[in-house]
């Protein structure tokens, strides 16, 4: 019977995430169950403030931040303080950031020089933040060339499409072996991408062990492992053999590109 309960939930939870892009059955009942309180709220506020007329067009409903937390993202969250906290220590020169949240890009360009790369570049100019458009699989940059990196929740999407890219079984393999080319022999380079049991969530994200991680840096020295775990916990400086059952955590590696490792594109291919 437990059995049969867990299928049942595991079958109700994947037709939910299909119906979803096209329309949210949850987020749809908690609309239309606030919206008399939104109403009313409207109401009370129109017999309050006589100053000012409310038009029409100026009616704008928000019905889903009344909380008693603020919801947040934990992978998100917790990298970013993470990796700030780690390349203001290190204090580089020069840092590129492939693809992660462009918020990091900006925040970087108060600290010191940086790129932001994105197959999807952001709009805008900043003092010390130059922004690139290019293919984490093809990166603009010679090899060996960069002596800090970062890229935050990103290798796990490519090659499934989800950003108009093509579809490539092993293109978090490329990625990474990208990302190895392009830093300079003792360059660091900061990653973070989902950890746990290896699956394929099409075409979300994939989600690696931490060990097939270490592989895919086989050259590299890590430096730390830290993870958030499956409850939104931080772990800094972690024993990543502890981790390898996630359901759907978050590593971050520091990785050190060896002194003798000199990869050029050639070599790549």
């Amino acid at each position: 019977m437990r059995r049969f309960n867990s299928l049942s939930k595991n079958l109700a939870y994947t037709a939910y995430r299909i119906v979803t892009p096209i329309l949210d059955p949850i987020d749809t009942m908690k609309g239309i169950i606030r919206y008399p309180g939104y109403v009313k709220d409207f109401i009370q506020y129109a017999h309050r403030d006589h100053s000012v007329h409310i038009h029409l067009r100026d009616i704008f409903p928000i019905l889903r931040d009344k909380t008693s937390l603020t919801p947040f993202d934990a992978h998100y969250y917790f990298q970013t303080i993470w990796f700030l906290r780690k390349i203001m220590l290190q204090k580089p020169t020069r840092h590129v950031d492939i693809g992660s949240a462009y918020q990091v890009s900006g925040i970087l360009s108060l600290m010191m020089k940086s790129e932001f790369v994105d197959i999807r570049p952001i709009d805008t100019k900043l003092k010390n933040l130059k922004i690139v458009r290019g293919d984490i699989l093809h990166l603009p940059y010679s090899d060996n060339s960069i002596p800090s990196l970062s890229s935050l929740h990103v290798v796990e999407h490519i090659g499934l499409g989800r950003y108009g890219d093509t579809l490539d079984p092993d293109g978090s393999k490329k990625a990474i072996k990208e990302l190895i080319r392009v830093v300079r022999p003792n360059g660091y380079i900061y990653l973070s991408l989902p950890i746990g049991s290896y699956r394929i969530c099409f075409n979300a994200h994939r989600i690696h062990t931490p060990e097939m991680i270490i592989h895919q840096f086989a050259g590299c020295n890590l430096i730390e492992f830290s993870v958030v775990d499956d409850e939104g916990n931080l772990h800094e400086k972690a024993d990543l053999r502890k981790y390898r059952r996630l359901h759907y955590g978050c590593g971050l590696f520091i990785f050190r590109k060896s002194p003798k490792m000199k990869i050029t594109a050639a070599l790549h291919i």
